[in-house]
């Protein structure tokens, strides 16, 4: 049975509310829609001011992943720079004013190679060996053959200065480099160095394009007529 909103205005003109207290809405939490609805229209009339819902804030929203990335290359940026100010504390004068350095080579890398004794830590180029090589573990252990041969993996920290060629020519002139600096801190171990093949420069480059081809070998497809 529908209301009016005549008949709810003459049931509620008999409520007086006191003048000393806020007028405040009536519960209306139970009431049917239509009358819920009426009754607003019936408040709103007589001059009740409804109380505004107060809305919760919403929580704030967590950094983006823009953000995210950058506090973290801030980190790293921060990183590297103590891993670089550390490597120069290790050598002073650089790289060539040490006692204990070699050169090796590989395709078209180049590796200056500094030891000094320490737990088997390994940088190059101022940064972490696993870091520069992209954490690929044949690259990372081609930098420590020559020690592992030895026993020295955990004596010695090995300092690079490598440029030119790939990652991975680039780990074998640093393997090449290591063996030939274990040679001037004793003779003696150019014997296992010599018998597991650490001090063979490995000629081995790319066979040159010749004129014609495609590649050094690869010869456009034959076509009779």
């Amino acid at each position: 049975m529908a209301l009016s909103v005549s008949s709810l205005a003459s049931a509620f003109s008999h409520l007086s509310l006191p003048s000393t207290s806020a007028p405040h809405p009536l519960p209306l939490l139970r009431l049917h829609p239509t009358t819920r609805r009426a009754a607003r229209l019936v408040l709103s009339a007589s001059g009740a001011d409804a109380a505004e819902p107060v809305e919760a804030e919403a929580p704030a929203a967590d950094d983006g992943p823009e953000e995210v990335l950058a506090v973290e290359a801030e980190e790293d940026a921060l990183s590297g720079l103590a891993l670089r100010k550390y490597v120069k504390q290790r050598l002073p004068g650089g790289f060539a004013a040490q006692r204990i350095t070699a050169t090796g080579r590989r395709k078209m890398a180049s590796a200056r190679v500094v030891l000094q004794e320490g737990t088997g830590k390994v940088f190059i180029n101022f940064r972490d060996a696993k870091e520069y090589l992209q954490a690929n573990p044949m690259w990372v252990e081609y930098c420590k053959i020559p020690l592992v041969t030895l026993g020295f993996e955990n004596n010695y920290d090995v300092f690079v200065k490598v440029q030119g060629g790939g990652l991975s020519g680039q780990a074998q002139a640093i393997c090449l480099g290591v063996a030939r600096a274990l040679l001037k801190i004793s003779p003696a171990n150019r014997v296992p160095l010599r018998s597991e093949g650490l001090l063979t420069r490995d000629t081995r480059v790319v066979e040159r394009k010749k004129a014609g081809l495609r590649k050094a070998r690869k010869r456009p497809q034959f076509s009779k007529r």
